[in-house]
């Protein structure tokens, strides 16, 4: 893979190759959805799929940049002075955003660069594609502009600021923090409104984390996810008429079954319902993951799943037919839809033994249910964001 970057590289860019490499993940989140802009807790791992990236510095303040996955897009040039938000720029609005906001928070960005980017995460899966190369920017930022001050959080901040202020999508803090944070073989489990975390081994045994597809393409800023988070603002303003909370991550399921007349609509009250539980869920998913109990792990993915179709209602029939097929199969400790939804992946956790046949079954199911395939990634638990060496 190394010598193939810098080979496209020097082919794209010229020069002989004096291209340094770096690497951004991936990231699939084993439960705790739509809990990370509500105050709750989340439990990512980085994958080992991601975003590479050759990059050389320049002299002056321009900006080329090349993906390997839109090649006949060509190269994309652009100046530091000149970062303003394009729907034209496509893919590129995502490195120019994350230099504008490493400039709006007062760093020097003093140079420009040559960037070949390549990319094994499926774009619109669910699997963070946007994040991994917002993170994968910042960490070249750090080593290129010496900013030895800008920790790997730091960067995970920028990443997020950057696609709510640049890019108008109003992710949460999940996404770039795991990408930027993962460990090998481990799970983060992280407390979205504070930052605080702790990894969690992530010892499945002799199972494994299968992703499914569904190839439904979807944006986060099309879809209804700006409209749920407003939602869920509006039944936090309700509730904290009558109870003192930051947010809905504060709520105990008791808490919450207490005082949710207060919230004046039924719809709000399923959204915010979903919140409160699968916080709680996330947190039980955590210990029993600690613990060992992988069964009690995958009841409470499948949960996660019921919660997010019936009360958040952002699942629709791919990954419905994804997951509760997935729950017929034998081998399978649990599935669930992750990411934002209406679209996207599920993920599952699935016997080595079983896998063939769980990806065969699944998929049959799928394509004829649905018109056409979907596909699937036996994944593991990597490392975040970093430097490669050639």
């Amino acid at each position: 893979m190394k010598e193939k970057l810098l080979a496209e590289f020097s082919k794209i860019f010229g020069g002989d190759g004096q291209a340094e490499l770096f690497f951004s993940p991936g990231r699939v989140n084993l439960i705790g959805e739509h809990t990370d802009y509500n105050g709750g807790h989340v439990f990512p791992c980085a994958l080992t799929i991601g975003t590479y990236g050759a990059v050389r510095k320049r002299e002056d303040r321009k900006l080329r940049l090349y993906s390997m996955n839109f090649s006949g897009t060509g190269i994309w040039e652009t100046s530091l002075d000149e970062l303003t938000p394009c729907p034209e720029d496509r893919w590129t609005n995502y490195p120019k955003g994350v230099l504008w906001a490493l400039q709006e928070k007062g760093y020097e960005v003093p140079f420009g660069f040559d960037l070949l980017v390549y990319g094994n995460i499926p774009n619109g899966s669910g699997l963070s594609s946007s994040a991994s190369l917002e993170v994968l920017i910042g960490t070249i930022a750090k080593k290129f502009y010496g900013l030895d001050m800008l920790t790997m959080e730091e960067i995970a901040k920028i990443g997020q600021y950057s696609e709510n202020h640049y890019n108008g999508v109003n992710c949460g803090i999940m996404d770039q923090f795991a990408v930027a944070m993962g460990k090998k073989n481990h799970a983060i489990y992280l407390d979205t409104a504070t930052l605080e975390y702790e990894y969690a081994p992530l010892e499945l045994g002799d199972a494994r984390i299968v992703i499914a597809c569904s190839n439904k393409k979807r944006g986060l800023a099309d879809s209804a996810y700006n409209t749920r988070r407003s939602e869920c603002e509006t039944a936090l303003q309700e509730l904290q008429q009558v109870v003192k909370v930051d947010t809905l991550g504060d709520l105990s399921e008791e808490e919450f079954e207490q005082y949710k007349d207060a919230i004046k609509d039924p719809v709000r009250v399923r959204r915010a319902r979903h919140a409160v539980y699968e916080n709680q869920r996330t947190r039980k998913a955590a210990e029993a993951l600690k613990k060992g109990d992988l069964a009690e792990f995958g009841r409470l993915m499948n949960e996660s799943h019921v919660s997010l179709r019936d009360d958040y209602e952002v699942t629709g029939i791919e990954l419905d037919t994804l997951a509760e097929t997935a729950w017929e199969q034998p081998g399978v400790i649990g599935s669930r839809m992750t990411g934002a939804g209406f679209g996207g992946c599920t993920v599952s956790i699935v016997k080595n033994d079983a896998i063939d046949d769980f990806i065969e079954n699944v998929g049959r199911k799928y394509e004829s249910v649905i018109g056409y395939a979907a596909d699937f990634y036996v994944v593991e638990a990597g490392d975040g964001a970093r430097r490669l060496s050639k």
